[in-house]
């Protein structure tokens, strides 16, 4: 049975906080709301470690080299199989 049917005590966090209704802390003009949303996204994009040209070069070789790998895998279980499939029914 859940806590709103048993007709125990909701704890603080799961009880609707009415602040967020109109009127409250996100109810600014449009312009106001876009520019706190820039302000936060360059603020995340601050905290973001990015990698250095190395790292960047690395990643970027071990990836390109591993989807030409699966390629590769993929394309010769295709071929396999239409052979195999042209050898049974052809």
């Amino acid at each position: 049975m859940s806590d709103t049917t048993s007709g125990a005590a909701v704890p603080a966090e799961r009880r609707l906080d009415r602040s967020d209704k109109r009127g409250g802390a996100g109810s600014g003009n449009v312009f106001a709301r876009l520019g706190l949303w820039f302000r936060q996204i360059l603020a995340e994009l601050r905290k973001v470690i990015w990698p250095t040209r190395k790292e960047l070069v690395t990643y970027t070789t071990v990836t390109l080299i591993f989807a030409a790998v699966m390629i590769l895998i993929v394309a010769g279980l295709d071929y396999g199989a239409n052979w195999l499939v042209l050898k049974i029914f052809g």
